[in-house]
């Protein structure tokens, strides 16, 4: 059977490019029901997956055989951890005694931050993608962190007395990337570190981001170069050998939960 011809319409061979909302169409002056109806389930999406708690039993299961420490942020709740950010950067308190100098070079930290959703389904293969690419790295227990922003892993981290922490965590929603997943690197993790001290790999999604074995690598390769440079940042480009057959499709960018 022949193969249907290629779209010739400009607005449709877009769309197949990207999962932004574009040359949606209209009835009169109006989107269509469909356009409107899907506008709508994906809003819905977006606010479940910043207010859905964190399974941290499913986790638990899914890293089953490694070390886990559960922890608090000192946002009590969703609602303060949404209207109040900087609680969502400090430890909790009573939590801080669980942890000690691990005498291990890397500490990776799981947190919910925007979405919980992204963590539930990326964060788990991703983790284990990544220390299967980090032979030459002794590694702390992993922390999964509730109500956690990016900077919650410089106290984490600190803490163990780790040279790097890489922070997995759920960033914020769009209206076509409720899931998307972040990875925070901040080399000598200590509180007080700046956004312009870290490296960033976002959109990590797949399949309509980037995949887990491309991230890994990419995180890898930023974690080994950060050794060697005993600094991550600004100062730190990111030149991983990843191919463009590696890299995802066109999509909207989410936001991390600094």
């Amino acid at each position: 059977m022949a193969e249907p011809p290629a779209p010739t319409d400009p607005a449709t061979r877009l769309r197949a490019l990207t999962q932004a909302r574009i040359a949606l169409g209209r009835t009169g002056q109006s989107l269509t029901t469909a356009s409107s109806l899907d506008f709508e389930l994906a809003h819905a999406r977006a606010r479940d997956a910043v207010h859905a708690a964190l399974d941290v039993e499913a986790l638990r299961t899914a890293l089953a055989g490694r070390d886990v420490v559960e922890l608090h942020s000192r946002a009590g709740d969703r609602a303060t951890y949404l209207q109040r950010p900087d609680l969502g950067r400090l430890l909790d308190p009573a939590d801080a005694a669980l942890l000690a100098p691990s005498g291990a070079q890397l500490a990776i930290v799981i947190g919910d931050g925007l979405s919980a959703t992204a963590v539930h389904r990326h964060a788990v293969p991703l983790a284990e993608a990544l220390i299967a690419r980090l032979p030459g790295w002794s590694i702390a227990p992993i922390v999964i962190a509730h109500h956690a922003r990016v900077a919650l892993g410089d106290e984490i981290g600190a803490a163990l007395g780790v040279d790097l922490v890489v922070m997995l965590i759920g960033e914020r929603p769009g209206l076509s990337a409720p899931d998307s997943l972040g990875a925070y690197l901040t080399w000598g993790p200590r509180p007080g570190r700046r956004d312009s001290e870290r490296n960033c790999v976002s959109n990590i999604r797949p399949p309509h981001g980037l995949g887990y074995a491309a991230a890994a690598e990419r995180i890898a390769w930023l974690s080994n170069r950060a050794r060697d440079l005993t600094l991550t940042g600004t100062a730190l480009k990111d030149e991983s050998p990843i191919g463009p057959s590696e890299l995802p499709p066109l999509v909207e960018r989410p936001g991390g939960p600094s």
